[in-house]
């Protein structure tokens, strides 16, 4: 089996390497997790699972640090923001267990007409089977978490598919969980040479669940390929919009934005993209914005200081730096950045008032450039963020009970967060791309319910046994 080098992406270094794997180890992996789940007599027990995931918890504890600064040197997040992440997987993992520990079906009511009069019925959560988590580069730990504990939780074989940019953090969870006591068979990880083979692991029949976070091309186009009976999670991005109006808080919207615009440089589904800001206030913020912006430390992700490192490919940089200048030629003012820096960085920008036509406007930037947009009518602002083909989380800055109610009301989006970014998430909350953003509901308790079945038992107590004579 042949590896993979993996290198820094900042600097170049190397990193380390992961096995590549060709098509009989594909067919391998299938094989042997679908064999796992045949076997209902060897399914994981509940204690085992909870014990094993208490464990895992307590191993990234004690290597919180290094495994953070994997992830700042392979995927470039600056590492302030990769021990947040590294947190909040931990997090996850006990997110996992408090979910498990009160996993129950249910009661089904019984009686309530002649036909089941006698009747008495329940359920029970099973695992639905083999799980293939396709994951993305941008949170190459948190994410791999929400995908893979969720699936050793429910008492899934897993395969996992990490972005081939950022393995590592991968490598070291699945390492991690065989420390912790999980049989190595439930978990692998499994890194495909080419795409097709990804494509053949995903649309397997023996695949039950896909859970695919990533670009929206690819989910949909893997989702149309899907077995019959395979269920799917997709998660994609957005073209996050935020309100402020002119009550609301400047001061808390400017550094609110700072970070949910900039963070990960740019390079977060959520991520706020679009600002419709009140008229009377919009040409003051953007400028007070550009200031922030002007003043972020851009460079080296495992510097304590930085706080917006690299883009994941020098082609997503110039990507970035075409974009933002097809919007000043449609007319947009550019009121800083618009500039490739060294090490694959893009300089924090901020556009006014962008052509709604222009790509900035229209399409995922997934880069460190925000765009505000003044307006004078509420309802019209709100009509121009949902006239989109994408939706996912939206934001309002306001004081005003009945412009945060209207923007609840009317914006296509599956949270609306008052008072705060886009880019707000807590792991035990629902989480969810709609139209063409994703399909389903991440956030642990739910991506554990999604990957299993609810079997239920009727009872028929009017039936008796006859006694031996």
């Amino acid at each position: 089996m042949k590896n993979l080098t993996i290198n820094a992406i900042y600097d170049g270094g190397t990193l380390g390497s992961v096995p590549i794997a060709d098509a009989n180890a594909v067919e391998q992996a299938l094989a042997t997790a679908a064999a796992l789940h045949a076997d209902k007599s060897a399914w994981l027990p509940l204690h085992d699972r909870v014990a094993i995931l208490e464990r895992l918890a307590l191993l990234m504890r004690e290597r919180k640090s290094e495994i953070a600064l994997q992830a700042a040197r392979e995927g470039g997040k600056p590492l302030a923001d990769s021990l947040v992440e590294t947190e909040r997987a931990i997090d996850g993992v006990k997110i996992c267990i408090e979910v498990i520990r009160h996993d129950h079906g249910s009661v089904i009511a019984m009686g309530t007409t002649a036909a089941s009069a006698g009747r008495r019925a329940f359920t029970q959560r099973q695992p639905i089977g083999v799980v293939v988590a396709v994951s993305a580069f941008n949170h190459p730990l948190n994410l791999i978490v929400h995908q893979v504990a969720t699936a050793v939780a429910a008492g899934c074989p897993v395969l996992v598919k990490p972005a081939k940019t950022t393995p590592l953090s991968a490598l070291a969870l699945v390492q991690m969980l065989h420390q912790a006591g999980l049989p190595k068979a439930w978990c692998q990880f499994v890194l495909p040479a080419e795409n097709s083979l990804t494509e053949r692991m995903v649309t397997d029949p023996r695949t039950a669940f896909l859970t695919f976070i990533g670009s929206e091309k690819v989910g949909w186009m893997l989702r149309s390929k899907l077995a019959p009976g395979t269920r799917c999670a997709l998660e994609h991005g957005g073209v996050a919009p935020l309100f402020v109006a002119a009550d609301g808080n400047l001061e808390a919207a400017l550094a609110a934005v700072s970070k949910g615009g900039f963070y990960h440089a740019g390079q977060v589904c959520v991520s706020v993209q679009r600002v419709y800001a009140d008229q009377r206030i919009a040409r003051r913020f953007a400028e007070q914005l550009a200031t922030r912006a002007k003043a972020l430390k851009v460079g080296d992700p495992t510097s304590k200081e930085t706080q917006v490192g690299p883009l994941i490919r020098a082609q997503e940089v110039e990507r970035v730096h075409e974009w933002v200048y097809e919007a000043v030629d449609k007319g947009a003012q550019l009121l800083c950045g618009g500039e490739p820096l060294p090490q694959q960085c893009y300089a924090p920008t901020v556009l006014y008032d962008p052509d709604p036509t222009a790509r900035v406007s229209t399409q995922e930037i997934f880069g460190p450039v925000v765009c505000v947009y003044p307006y004078t009518d509420i309802a019209q602002a709100i009509a121009s963020a949902n006239s989109l083909e994408f939706a996912f989380q939206a934001a309002v800055f306001t004081d005003s009970l009945e412009i945060a109610e209207t923007v609840f009301a009317n914006i296509d989006a599956s949270a609306v967060m008052v008072n705060d970014h886009t880019a707000f998430r807590v792991d035990g909350m629902p989480f969810a791309g709609l139209k063409r953003s994703g399909l389903g509901i991440g956030g642990m308790p739910y991506t554990i319910a999604d990957m299993q079945i609810e079997k239920m038992m009727v009872w028929n107590g009017t039936v008796k046994a006859e006694k031996p004579r």
